[in-house]
């Protein structure tokens, strides 16, 4: 009896050897050809950009709607004038704070603070969102959008007046319904999956906003534009 317990007790430990063995392998062959894909992969080299119908639009007759007409509307659907970060802290019922996101990235700041109204921070999602469709449609690797101006503070507002006195004391800034999209400089996303990204050409990437723009600028009651030729940005206000 001992003896016949014994051996199944051995072919029990057999059995569990044979299985963990047979594990062990298929997971070192997983793990195989999973490295072998990864170097495959890699050996592709940088991510080529493949553009197709890439045009500019006419900045100056697309983008043209005039502060007077930006300003009614801000001062219709935005917050009233904000005295400083203090103030705009206890907005927060009214106010949304820009914090970098997938599509675009918050300027540093020097005489705005990351504040919108809710209706303008989901304008200025739609745009990054739809610019990041727009250069996978056109053949292009992803970038991302840089804010350069947001809310300005009546104490923003004075200072800026100090260095450039051509600056606005009464920007549609002020309300909280206006944001500066560059259409010079953007944030490249580095790689994919250990691949480098290969570059697109900064006229590329100007191309594609501009279109972007135009197509929600179209949509009726949606936004102002103001193409900004010496600030090198596209001034944007939402309309509702």
């Amino acid at each position: 009896m001992k003896e016949r317990l014994l051996r199944i007790f051995a072919l029990l430990a057999l059995l569990v050897l044979g299985t963990y063995i047979s594990i062990s392998a298929s997971r070192s062959r997983k793990e195989r050809l999973l490295r072998e894909e990864e170097r495959a992969w890699l050996d592709l080299g940088p991510i080529q950009n493949h553009p197709v119908r890439i045009y500019d639009v006419p900045f100056s007759k697309e983008f043209n709607d005039l502060n007077d007409v930006q300003l009614q509307v801000a001062q219709s659907v935005g917050v009233p004038p904000v005295a400083d970060r203090n103030a705009a802290e206890h907005l927060k019922t009214k106010l949304v704070k820009l914090e970098d996101t997938d599509t675009y990235v918050v300027d540093s700041l020097t005489h705005s603070i990351p504040y919108l109204i809710p209706s303008a921070k989901e304008l200025l999602d739609q745009i990054g969102q739809n610019f990041q469709d727009s250069l996978s449609a056109k053949g292009l690797n992803p970038y991302k959008l840089v804010v350069t101006s947001v809310l300005r503070t009546e104490a923003d507002v004075r200072n800026l007046r100090r260095h450039n006195g051509n600056a606005s004391e009464n920007s549609t800034h002020r309300y909280g319904t206006t944001f500066d999209l560059s259409y010079w400089r953007y944030e490249k996303i580095p790689e994919f999956r250990g691949r480098p990204y290969e570059d697109v050409p900064t006229e590329y990437l100007r191309a594609t906003l501009s279109q972007v723009l135009r197509d929600i600028h179209k949509q009726p009651g949606t936004c102002y534009i103001k193409y900004e030729r010496k600030q090198s940005c596209f001034h944007i206000t939402v309309r509702k």
